[in-house]
């Protein structure tokens, strides 16, 4: 019974961290769980076909998690995977995951502990690939899931590893209920010298079971 009852309490203060149960382990994963919200005025327009077809400065960046994540269960493809690969479409942006060399658990409750673990000590968690030609890019679309009220840690070492100087850096994130909780902020302290804009959060089950929703949201967004 007291098994039940951790677990039971684990579940409510993951669900108000963000953390979720789908395919990023709710973001950690990513949360998503409520429809599309926050999107902000000054992120750039819907750009043209022509201007797609010439236009190569722009990175669709993201990390995201499969397996087991909260309340959309065991997925496939990550949550945050999902409208990164959106973006892109819209954007004609590159896209490139953010992996880290040790893969996280696809257990969910063994994921969060972890991901608790880490944001406690501020782990910088080693990545599986870098970009060599970030020079090429003006325009990064960064994306995560919310665990813990936060960027997964494998985030930090992505940006940290990186000058985004004279770049903009645009976020967009899939979480349970947190939205994109401040980590804006968080980004902005980690790049220096980069323009850093509010984008766009969408529930993780929004993005997970309502795919024409979530693209529909960021056409609107991207507008």
């Amino acid at each position: 019974m007291l098994k039940t009852a951790v677990s039971v309490l684990l579940a409510i203060i993951l669900s108000a961290c963000g953390i979720s149960s789908s395919n990023e382990t709710a973001s950690v994963v990513p949360s998503e769980s409520e429809s599309i919200v926050s999107v902000e005025s000054d992120v750039p327009g819907e750009i043209s076909e022509k201007e797609r077809e010439d236009d190569n400065d722009i990175l669709v960046a993201y990390f995201s998690r499969t397996g087991e994540n909260y309340d959309v269960g065991v997925i496939e493809k990550g949550n945050t995977a999902i409208v990164a690969e959106i973006i892109a479409a819209q954007t004609g942006g590159e896209l490139f995951e953010i992996k880290t060399v040790n893969a996280y658990p696809e257990n969910y409750e063994e994921c969060t502990e972890i991901a608790q673990s880490e944001k406690s000590e501020k782990a910088r968690p080693e990545l599986a690939e870098s970009i060599d030609n970030l020079d090429s890019y003006d325009t990064i679309y960064l994306g995560y899931p919310i665990w813990w009220g936060d960027m997964p840690m494998a985030v930090y070492t992505f940006l940290e590893s990186n000058d985004f100087a004279g770049k903009t850096i645009i976020s967009f994130c899939t979480h349970a209920g947190s939205g994109l909780s401040g980590t804006v902020e968080n980004i902005s302290t980690a790049c220096p010298g980069a323009t850093v804009k509010t984008g766009l959060a969408i529930a993780g089950t929004t993005a997970q079971n309502d795919k024409a929703v979530a693209e529909q949201s960021v056409t609107e967004w991207l507008k």
